[in-house]
């Protein structure tokens, strides 16, 4: 499914800002499950300096510098990309997921290291104690991800007004309630607290109106959800708690890191500015059927 993605991040300040450094992660990524076309980022004021350069995990970050006092900061990027198609897998016939964690699993570094507390997930026998009714002794790890993101969905509430970009995993535990960032950073932690790999992934999803009512521009949203590493053959596979399905061709995927402080779409250091406003708008539309 091939797609026109735009995402516009308005600032607008109480105080005229003197000088501002930016990070953007906005561009869709292009690997083995998506091709990008095309990206173009806009940034008003022009900036004085601006990179594109990849961080660690790959992504894609646009660094830029605005050294002009400005009122207002608008950040704008439009993506042509192609989501393919996830091929087909048997969760059954995945590793046990204590081949998984054992001492000697032998995990790449790039796998292994997701295994480990994040500045934003902690590892907690609380978060154990939520994943570990689905996986008794022996269980495929695939059938055990499908089973926590199955619970996760029926048993936490969507609740964009329980939560902020802050509030802490143990709190969205406690509450069960919030939006796909804390659903996501919870399945995360579980799963890391049996020792399994598993990272944060930022995107879009597609969002389609009911049958005969016209699709509004610019109501789709920011998007985030679970990669479990499940063996060296499939590696890691998407797995979305906030909807209970696996990602497919509706999914498209921006970056992914540890946790949410990885992949923040827009982030960066002010020098005034007070109060600030802050709106957003994405817009994910489909080119071909």
């Amino acid at each position: 499914m091939r797609y026109r993605v735009g995402h516009t991040t308005a600032y607008r300040y109480e105080v005229s800002v003197a000088l501002s450094h930016n990070a953007a992660r906005l561009v869709p990524r292009a690997d083995g499950r998506q091709r990008l076309f095309s990206s173009v980022t806009t940034i008003t004021p022009r900036p004085a300096v601006v990179n594109r350069v990849n961080d660690y995990y790959g992504n894609v970050v646009e660094t830029f510098a605005i050294e002009i006092a400005h009122a207002s900061l608008e950040v704008t990027t439009e993506s042509d990309v192609e989501v393919l198609a996830r091929p087909a897998f048997d969760a059954s016939l995945t590793p046990p997921w204590e081949s998984l964690v054992a001492v000697d699993a032998d995990l790449p570094f790039d796998v292994a290291e997701h295994r480990f507390e994040s500045p934003l997930v902690p590892r907690t026998s609380s978060l154990r104690a939520l994943a570990e009714p689905h996986f008794p002794p022996g269980r495929p790890v695939l059938e055990g991800g499908l089973a926590l993101c199955h619970a996760i969905f029926t048993t936490f509430a969507y609740d964009p007004d329980a939560t902020t970009v802050s509030t802490q995993v143990l709190e969205v535990l406690e509450r069960r309630r919030g939006v796909c960032q804390d659903f996501s950073q919870v399945m995360i932690g579980a799963l890391r607290s049996l020792g399994l790999p598993a990272r944060y992934v930022s995107g879009y999803l597609e969002t389609r109106p009911p049958p005969g009512t016209p699709r509004l521009v610019g109501a789709d949203a920011s998007h985030a959800w679970v990669q479990l590493y499940c063996g060296v053959e499939l590696g890691f596979v998407d797995l979305d708690p906030t909807n209970d399905v696996v990602p497919g061709e509706r999914h498209v995927t921006v970056a992914y890191g540890r946790d949410f402080s990885d992949v923040s779409p827009v982030k960066g250091l002010i020098l005034g500015g007070g109060k600030t406003t802050v709106d957003v708008a994405v817009d994910v539309e489909p080119l071909s059927a």
